[in-house]
């Protein structure tokens, strides 16, 4: 099967000039903001720019299990705080709506953040972050599966990714990812997308062959291949296991290039969006036949 390479293209102006940019940059893949991603309220898609999507998407020669759309960053399905908390619920059951008007399957999002201050003087710090982490990942699983609850008339899939860890961000760890699945009750719609960059600050490697095979092993026990819907392709600027989230363009940073060699020749990463989020845009096609160069044979005909 071949590998679908794309990149987070934008989608200004309307969601029907996403298809258009990716295919300027010969992308078999993307990912795109249905709203403006830094703000809670956007005006619902007009049925005009849902029909020119659809047709600009045929043109592009993309299929829609091959878009990741990504949530907006303002969301925390684990906020604390109960009105902040339903308003990201609100928010996220809107961008599952529109994903599904636009015929897409997928969409992807950062599970959440506890937001509790643990002072790690304290001697009971593990306890105590360990404790506010699950509390916040149970929240989570409620809020996705009102999500799933509010949104029964769609079959789009709640594509979880891990984070860096970062703050006070979950999903850094793969049972984090396997415990949100555990909790949702529809299998069905959910699954998981891996971010490089966010893997290898996590503590994940992926820079020698042994080091990417452990990891997959990992994943493959903790999660499963089978949740695995979508891949973000990113270097990454900070050191491995810092738990900072630096994206890199491809064989500039920390991680180096033999990882998306390996990506590139696996067969369990074949027909899902492997979508770049490296930094600079300019280099987008150039790394997208950087990665098909990898493996010719992995190009869609």
């Amino acid at each position: 099967m071949p590998k679908y390479v794309g990149a987070h293209v934008s989608a200004s102006g309307g969601v029907e000039n996403a298809p258009k940019n990716a295919k300027e940059i010969n992308a078999k893949a993307f990912a795109l903001f249905t709203k403006n991603q830094r703000q809670w309220v956007a005006k619902p898609l007009s049925m005009q720019s849902i029909d020119e999507f659809k047709i600009n998407l045929k043109e592009a020669n993309i299929a829609p299990e091959h878009i990741l759309p990504h949530d907006s960053y303002l969301i925390n399905l684990g906020h604390p705080e109960e009105e902040k908390l339903e308003k990201s619920r609100n928010a996220f059951i809107d961008e599952l709506q529109r994903a599904n008007q636009l015929g897409l399957k997928l969409l992807n999002f950062h599970p959440g953040s506890h937001l509790q201050k643990i002072s790690k003087r304290d001697s009971n710090y593990e306890k105590l972050l360990e404790e506010a982490e699950y509390k916040c990942l149970d929240v989570i699983a409620e809020s996705m599966n009102l999500a799933i609850e509010a949104t029964k008339d769609s079959d789009v899939i709640l594509v979880i990714e891990n984070t860096a860890g970062q703050g006070s961000n979950l999903g850094y760890k793969f049972e984090h990812l396997a415990y949100l699945i555990d909790k949702v009750k529809d299998k069905n719609r959910v699954g998981v997308c891996l971010d490089t960059a966010h893997t290898f600050a996590a503590g994940y490697d992926l820079r020698t062959k042994e080091a990417y095979e452990d990891t997959m092993k990992k994943f493959d026990e903790i999660v499963g291949f089978k949740y695995l819907k979508g891949m973000h392709i990113n270097d990454s600027k900070a050191k491995f296991a810092s738990r900072v989230d630096r994206h890199h363009s491809l064989g500039k940073g920390e991680i180096g290039l033999d990882a998306f060699k390996f990506i590139m020749n696996d067969e369990r990463l074949d027909n899902i969006p492997l979508i770049l989020e490296t930094i600079d845009e300019s280099i987008w096609d150039k790394e997208i036949e950087l990665l098909y160069s990898f493996n010719e044979d992995a190009r869609p005909k």
